[in-house]
């Protein structure tokens, strides 16, 4: 197997890693991994974007996998923003995880010239609603064992939330839990317990999502959480151009899950945005 080649960006608050593969000329799409993950996450989806000729950009947020961690109030939309401009590209393609569909849809409104198209996965706008039992047990033994010391227990309960509600996490492929485990194990040693939170949300994201007028699309997991489900909806009732795709049988990681079926919509909706 090639190992895999980190670049460094060298940001004003330290050094920043992300992937670039693929043809230079080719479209550009930027991946944006889910929370405590990292870029290894689309592992199983570059080579296949890259094979039809696309240049995939694929960073490690800011506190997460081999990027530094913040020293002082950041917004992860900037730190994208500075990645893209650094490497001279504008109108490119976002596709986000989770976390990294928030990270899309801020980066949209706050910098729109670097956007051409939006793609979201799991997240949309606003913090998911966890209130519903399934969530709410497992938010609950999350925060029982960090509150006691459990680092274990913390990681047990973060790795329930790949099955989703209608499932156990044994009947989730073990190959995605473990990449899931080894990646947030990865981000959580780079932290310590009661460190500031230096993430700055943009402003009134909610109301400046009304005027989106890039194509926006949603591939959701169908078992997926439903406060999570919830937040693609509202983004969806903001925008003007958006359409949502739902994968059956498939929770919150949707590219680990089903890579190829993942790869396929997103390149056949870039293929048809407008030139």
């Amino acid at each position: 197997m090639t190992e895999t080649a980190f670049a460094t960006f060298h940001s004003a608050d330290g050094p920043l890693s992300y992937r670039d593969e693929g043809p230079r000329d080719g479209e550009v799409l930027v991946l944006l991994h889910s929370v405590f993950t990292d870029s290894t996450q689309f592992d199983n989806l570059i080579p296949g974007l890259t094979s039809l000729g696309h240049r995939v950009i694929a960073p490690d947020a800011r506190g997460h996998g081999r990027s530094a961690n913040a020293s002082r109030p950041f917004r992860q939309a900037d730190d994208l923003a500075d990645l893209l401009r650094h490497l001279n590209l504008r109108q490119v393609v976002l596709a986000g995880v989770s976390m990294g569909g928030m990270i899309g849809v801020e980066t949209v409104v706050e910098h729109p010239d670097l956007v051409r198209a939006l793609v979201v996965s799991g997240r949309g706008l606003g913090e998911p609603d966890l209130s519903d039992p399934w969530s709410a047990a497992v938010a609950g033994r999350q925060g029982a064992a960090l509150a006691a010391g459990d680092f274990d227990g913390y990681l047990d309960g973060f790795l329930e939330w790949i099955a989703g509600p209608s499932r156990r996490l044994d009947e989730v492929d073990p190959a995605i839990v473990a990449d899931v485990r080894r990646m947030a194990l990865t981000t959580l040693m780079k932290h310590t317990p009661g460190e500031p939170d230096h993430r700055v949300p943009v402003e009134d994201l909610a109301a400046r999502a009304k005027g989106i007028t890039v194509p926006v699309l949603a591939v959701n997991g169908a078992l997926d959480m439903p406060g999570c489900l919830d937040t693609v909806t509202a983004l969806m009732d903001a925008v003007p151009h958006g359409r949502v795709v739902e994968l059956d049988g498939v929770g919150h990681y949707t590219t680990m899950e089903r890579p190829g079926e993942f790869t396929r919509i997103l390149v056949e909706f870039v293929r048809g945005l407008p030139s």
